[in-house]
């Protein structure tokens, strides 16, 4: 019988790897992750720290852009094996948004979706229309049977509790029932929210903008999240945010949001 181990999973939006490569690294010398999806590296391929992070115990598979996205994947002592570097369902989509590879036995899927802002108009309907990829790539991923986890910034406030203030978000492509519905109809298909599963009554938030000190005051939104199927939830541990990584100088606005799991 395969030994079970425990791994801790983690997203973070790094909000440009390039200007937060010291914050990064001190999370990762601290945390020790062993799986981590990376959003928003701002940065094409070749200018990816591989170099520093593989002298920091990680392997890596990324997928850059030159001024906004970019998504990564590291592996804790391995090199993540890739399976997918592009979300299907719209070819002309060149956009660096979905990354996925086996990674210590699971398989993951590192996404940044679409904000969407302004809404209405053209970007939130292409945040709907990547929604609905998602969708459908995930049913084939949901019912494996070995572990499999989404980890990303979903750019989704699912209810009005992942929120300080609902009613100044409200008009936001986050919040919209649109959004919301599609999310909610993500987890339908058997995903387990593995920080709202953790913390069914807790407001707790990953992202805190830059205004009026939001991140001192906690004022803060919860877009960051981590999808487990069937499998990986059944050993789900423990999930959380590292905010003490947001209140750092220099911070990216998310903090890392991390699930440990003991995987088959």
């Amino acid at each position: 019988m395969p030994r079970r181990k425990t791994l801790k999973l983690a997203t973070y939006n790094v909000n440009g790897i390039g200007n937060r490569l010291p914050q990064l690294l001190a999370w990762l010398a601290k945390e020790t992750p062993d799986v981590v999806a990376l959003q928003e590296l701002k940065a094409v391929d070749q200018a990816f720290p591989v170099a520093e992070l593989e002298a920091a115990g990680y392997g890596a598979l990324w997928l850059g852009e030159r001024r906004w996205n970019g998504v990564a994947l590291l592996g804790r002592g391995v090199t993540p094996v890739q399976s997918r570097r592009r979300l299907p369902g719209e070819p002309a989509d060149t956009q660096s948004r979905y990354i996925e590879a086996a990674i210590h036995g699971i398989v993951v899927a590192g996404i940044y979706l679409p904000n969407g802002n302004p809404q209405p108009g053209p970007k939130f309907d292409y945040k709907l229309r990547w929604m609905q990829r998602l969708h459908a790539h995930a049913r084939t991923l949901v019912d494996l049977p070995h572990p499999v986890a989404i980890l990303g910034d979903f750019n989704v406030i699912p209810t009005d509790e992942d929120v300080y203030d609902p009613r100044a978000w409200r008009k936001d492509a986050l919040l919209q029932p649109e959004t919301r519905a599609a999310f909610e109809r993500l987890l339908a298909q058997g995903w387990t929210d593995a920080l709202r599963h953790c913390h069914p009554d807790e407001r707790i938030y990953t992202f805190w903008d830059y205004f009026r000190q939001h991140a001192e005051r906690d004022r803060g939104l919860r877009i960051d999240h981590l999808l487990l199927n069937a499998p990986l939830a059944a050993g789900l541990q423990d999930a959380g945010v590292d905010r003490w990584v947001r209140l750092q100088d220099k911070a990216s606005d998310h903090a890392p949001t991390w699930a440990v799991v003991v995987a088959p």
